[in-house]
């Protein structure tokens, strides 16, 4: 029964938008959608933002959901939207799908996908960023692991790291979770609710190692309603950043609301009103880059 639903669901996410484009990488044909705003000046070299879809997702329907395009338009910079292998990312540790059970080279398409896009529309190198939700989060975190283009900073919404890392390379991490999450549970475990039922780490100890390895020195979090924010100050203007909802659940906060037949069918929890995710993350990129 489980099999039918999803893909049902999979046929909801079918979101109309601009014609993909595609890369080889890996021997695999990739798919992806770029936005550049009509006003971006093409002489000087722009920002670049890498948006992940989460699982049964898709890069179209990240496109449609978050809010990017609007932020490009407001902040001036370079959106892409991937498409992972049957609506999955490899972020490993099991995660997830069948990027996963087929041990795709999600980290070598990023690599190529970011050089191509560089190459095309200008990309200032050390100003390039990545995001995504749920097992987009985890592909970020794991890019921001193994990845071998310097990532200025990502923001991780709704994940965690899921394959750990001792080693990661410098960069800014943000994290926005919710304290109900019970999807990847922010103390970590099995959740109980999807169908990825892996050990997930705890959203602390995903970040720990980047305080670790940054020489990061924590800071009084602040409280706002439902929102706290911690920030610890690293090494060379880095920052690893926390922002939990204490009522929130497993979302993308100020996004569009889920189509009602997807969200019954795979009880997808409603986006918080708490603070508008995607504003949020790209304040924290803007205040980030290569050194």
């Amino acid at each position: 029964m489980i099999r039918p639903l999803i893909a049902l669901f999979a046929a909801l996410l079918v979101i109309p938008s601009a014609q993909a484009e595609e890369i080889l990488a890996g021997g695999r044909t990739r798919t992806f959608t770029l936005y550049r705003p009509a006003n971006l000046s093409r002489t000087a070299a722009a920002p670049l933002v890498v948006v992940l879809h989460g699982g049964f997702g898709t890069g179209a329907q990240a496109e449609k959901s978050y809010g990017w395009d609007e932020q490009a338009d407001a902040k001036g910079f370079v959106v892409v939207y991937p498409d992972g292998v049957r609506r999955s990312w490899n972020a490993g540790g099991g995660c997830c799908g069948t990027g996963a059970r087929d041990a795709v080279d999600d980290v070598g398409f990023l690599t190529s996908l970011i050089g191509q896009v560089s190459r095309q529309e200008n990309i200032d190198p050390r100003r390039i960023y990545l995001t995504g939700i749920s097992n987009g989060a985890a592909m970020s975190y794991r890019y921001a692991c193994d990845g071998t283009v310097g990532i200025a900073a990502i923001a991780s919404i709704s994940g965690t790291m899921p394959g750990g890392c001792t080693k990661p390379r410098p960069t800014s991490v943000l994290e926005i979770h919710g304290l109900q999450d019970r999807n990847i549970p922010f103390a970590g475990g099995e959740g109980t609710k999807g169908i990825t039922k892996i050990d997930w780490p705890s959203v602390q100890s995903s970040l720990d190692s980047f305080r670790r390895s940054q020489d990061c020195k924590p800071g009084a979090p602040q409280v706002q309603a439902t929102v706290t924010t911690a920030t610890d100050r690293c090494a060379k203007g880095r920052e690893v950043q926390l922002i939990t909802i204490a009522d929130a659940g497993h979302q993308w906060p100020g996004a569009t609301a889920n189509r009602t037949l997807a969200r019954l069918l795979l009880d997808l929890d409603p986006p918080s009103t708490a603070l508008h995710a995607t504003a949020t993350a790209w304040d924290f990129f803007a205040s980030h880059s290569m050194p």
